[in-house]
């Protein structure tokens, strides 16, 4: 944040101040059910009373807000064409086809080891951990019936590579709310995150493969339907996994995330039209509103029924509110006063990292909401590492590996409660064996101390 402190409050009343936000907003989401927009607007009302009683002039507020929201510009045109790179990756095949690819390993041994790859894949494919859990996720549950598996460890399992996809997907828009947060490109911070996703993910398969039960009959029947179904849409094809190549390729040359999604997604424009020349104006709607899919068999209509810039406005609302939320909060030295108190322990690497990744988690705990995990440590620990001249990328890992993953393991969380009841399986009952979700703020944390793939300002990011 670039915004001039303005107000000097005191310990207990910036205490009360974040008190009152937290509780109000988990009060509303928790309790009422609410979307996290409308308790933050609140937020942001009472923030504007409490600044005019402290005698800032009312333009000055308003300048912090401007100033913070003014950041995420290029996130917002990041996130409108990530609506149009999944519109284009479903009618050009590719978004099916990985979802075939990944349907078809389920056949191997290691049962649970292959939900967890397969949802791993599935996640990454699409960008949404919880339409992963819905569709994917249930049908790897009745093939753990089927073959009399644990069907804890495999709701699990689904977790872990249901959120290791949300985590590290470009489509995601957690993982582009991190970048944005900390202010870097969003291939840079994919690219960062795998020096501490890697080591889960493989930790993860190797312990799901050896808890895997010896049972060789898999009941294929609910797979080879949705295999089939695939097969039906006809837009299974090799080469419909094109724009997924060219994306990589772009990260690989370095290439503005922006121009990188965009070239990505005329490339599935292009290719759609191999399959079906559509009018220019349904086109345009499938771009903006979304791909919508009838086949017959609900999960996989879940599956290929979204995207489109529409939406994208949920998320880019909730972080245009977020972030004038916390212009307020530092123009009124509200989030500098709390952070003082903790100078003394903050002052090595690994202790502000382990600051940032609790913050994350007990906003976790707390408001049980994973977007406000991200937002508000990523603005309050900003400061604090450019101090220690770390680069930002380490911020954006560290509440990513904190916070995006850590939301499905608390039962009052958005994520836990979804979870819960679409799975028939409590967040209590499956959280021991979400290995992923647990091993990764063990990763940023240890990683930090140990000042492994930690990269200074002055550094080449």
């Amino acid at each position: 944040m670039n915004e001039k402190q303005h107000v000097k409050p005191h310990l207990f009343e910036a205490l009360i101040i974040m008190l009152f936000i937290i509780t109000l907003i988990s009060y509303c989401i928790m309790k009422l059910g609410s979307v996290p927009h409308i308790p933050i607007l609140i937020s942001i009302m009472v923030l504007i009373v409490y600044g005019v009683i402290k005698k800032v002039p009312y333009r000055t507020l308003e300048q912090s807000m401007i100033a913070s929201v003014s950041t995420s510009i290029g996130a917002i045109y990041i996130f409108l064409l990530i609506g149009v790179l999944i519109s284009s990756w479903l009618i050009s095949g590719t978004i099916p086809t990985l979802l075939y690819l990944g349907i078809s390993i389920v056949s191997a041994s290691f049962f649970y080891a292959i939900a967890f790859i397969i949802t791993s894949i599935i996640g990454t494919a699409i960008g949404s951990s919880l339409t992963t859990v819905a569709t994917v996720g249930v049908a790897m549950l009745g093939v753990a019936s089927s073959i009399d598996a644990s069907l804890v460890i495999t709701a699990g399992a689904i977790v872990s590579g249901a959120f290791f996809g949300d985590k590290m997907s470009p489509l995601s828009d957690t993982t582009n709310l991190a970048a944005t947060v900390a202010g870097i490109d969003l291939f840079t911070h994919i690219k960062n995150m795998m020096y501490t996703t890697i080591p889960a993910f493989v930790i993860s398969l190797t312990v799901y493969a050896v808890i895997s039960p010896n049972s060789q009959h898999i009941d294929t029947g609910l797979i080879s339907t949705y295999k089939e179904t695939l097969r039906a849409t006809n837009l299974i094809h090799w080469y419909a996994i094109l724009p997924l190549i060219i994306l990589v390729i772009c990260t690989l040359f370095k290439i503005p995330s922006i121009a990188t999604l965009a070239i990505s997604a005329v490339c599935g424009i292009i290719l759609s039209y191999i399959h079906s020349a559509m009018p220019l104006n349904e086109l345009f709607s499938i771009l903006y509103n979304g791909y919508s899919m009838e086949t017959g068999v609900a999960a996989i209509d879940s599956l290929l029924s979204r995207g489109g810039m529409n939406s994208m406005l949920f998320t880019i609302i909730l972080i245009v509110l977020s972030l004038s939320m916390g212009g307020l909060l530092f123009t009124l030295g509200i989030i500098q006063t709390l952070l003082e108190t903790l100078q003394n322990q903050l002052k090595s690497i690994g202790s502000v990292i382990t600051g940032a990744a609790f913050t994350a988690i007990g906003i976790n705990l707390t408001i049980g909401e994973q977007y406000l995990s991200l937002l508000l440590t990523g603005e309050a620990f900003k400061e604090k590492f450019k101090a220690l001249s770390l680069h930002p990328k380490n911020l954006a890992r560290t509440i990513e590996d904190a916070g995006t993953v850590i939301n499905p393991l608390v039962p009052w969380s958005v994520c836990g409660l979804f979870i819960a009841s679409t799975l028939n399986v409590s967040v209590l009952e499956y959280v021991p064996f979400a290995f992923f979700c647990l091993l990764s703020p063990v990763m940023t944390i240890l990683f930090g101390w140990m000042n492994i793939t930690i990269t200074k300002e002055t550094e080449k990011p």
